[in-house]
């Protein structure tokens, strides 16, 4: 193999985002044939497979390794014709970052928006809870992850955003209906509570290291939606563990009350990771990102 096909690894590239041959090849503009046998190229080129055909379609590591090296150059272009053409009008120029749905609901939107306003990036958010989010950096999907993850992945670089501080919360009224006599082994039986997915694991941890519960023992709402969990907590129909950078309003009125004000939880320390050729917009994503949660995450 002499070169790489450029064309055949963008058709990888958006199957891989569409999760459909049919919906690549109305992107590519392409017929789904057209589209599958580009794929089947680029397999005779390295002489492997690149793509697991499941539900959902997955990267080989051969794959991972071809993707994440089209992405990077992909970037490098976008910073490149601006230069080439300085009359051209300038395009957004598309950014994918995986998140976890706490940061997305409190802080990364303000952080960004500097950049966003004048439609310097289009964005595109893959949401994982934050111990997967770097599943989508090292699979090649996303440039940077906001991740639990402090290790470095090879060719990415980590930096340190802050911790993001818990609070067990819920409303008065859900507060006398199941704990009028605070919290116990017995009244947490009953009381519902929420998780993000089956594989969070911060509500079942808190639960069990505080109470000795084990996970199934107790009512638990299944809601992948920061806001969805403040919702539930404000109607008074589960208790759940918040950002307290999320609710510091609702703590403040008495609309939520903390069940458990001298237990506080730093569950998570959030790290930037992303990949180490970081130029331009890139780079300033960067800045704005460590900047932002340098000055309301906690540091230390």
């Amino acid at each position: 193999m002499n070169y790489l096909d450029y064309k055949l690894l963008q058709a990888l590239d958006v199957v891989l985002r569409e999760q459909s041959f049919d919906r690549a090849a109305h992107q590519l503009h392409l017929t789904q044939s057209a589209v599958s046998q580009r794929i089947k190229q680029l397999e005779l080129l390295v002489a492997q497979p690149v793509l697991i055909r499941s539900q959902p379609l997955q990267l080989t590591p051969m794959g991972q390794l071809l993707l994440t090296h089209y992405q990077q150059v992909q970037q490098l272009e976008q910073e490149l014709l601006p230069h080439l053409s300085p009359d051209a009008p300038a395009k957004p120029l598309p950014v994918t970052i995986a998140t976890n749905a706490d940061s997305l609901a409190t802080w990364l939107i303000p952080a960004l928006t500097p950049l966003l306003q004048p439609g310097l990036i289009e964005l595109n958010l893959l949401i994982e809870d934050e111990n997967r989010t770097i599943d989508r950096l090292r699979h090649g999907e996303a440039f940077g992850a906001i991740t639990t993850q402090a290790e470095p992945l090879p060719g990415c670089q980590s930096d340190l955003l802050g911790f993001m501080d818990y609070v067990l919360t819920a409303s008065p009224a859900f507060i006398r209906q199941y704990f009028p006599d605070g919290l116990s082994e017995h009244t947490l039986r009953k009381a519902p509570s929420v998780a993000f997915d089956q594989r969070d694991d911060m509500h079942v941890g808190f639960v069990a290291q505080h109470f000795g519960l084990p996970p199934g023992s107790y009512p638990c709402h299944t809601v992948r939606s920061s806001e969805a969990f403040v919702a539930l907590a404000k109607a008074g129909v589960a208790y759940c563990l918040i950002p307290k950078l999320q609710i510091s309003a609702e703590l403040l009125s008495g609309e939520l009350v903390e069940l458990m004000p001298q237990t506080p939880l730093r569950e998570r320390t959030l790290y930037w990771q992303r990949w180490v050729l970081e130029r331009g917009i890139y780079r300033q994503i960067s800045q704005h990102l460590l900047d932002w949660c340098h000055q309301i995450l906690p540091q230390q």
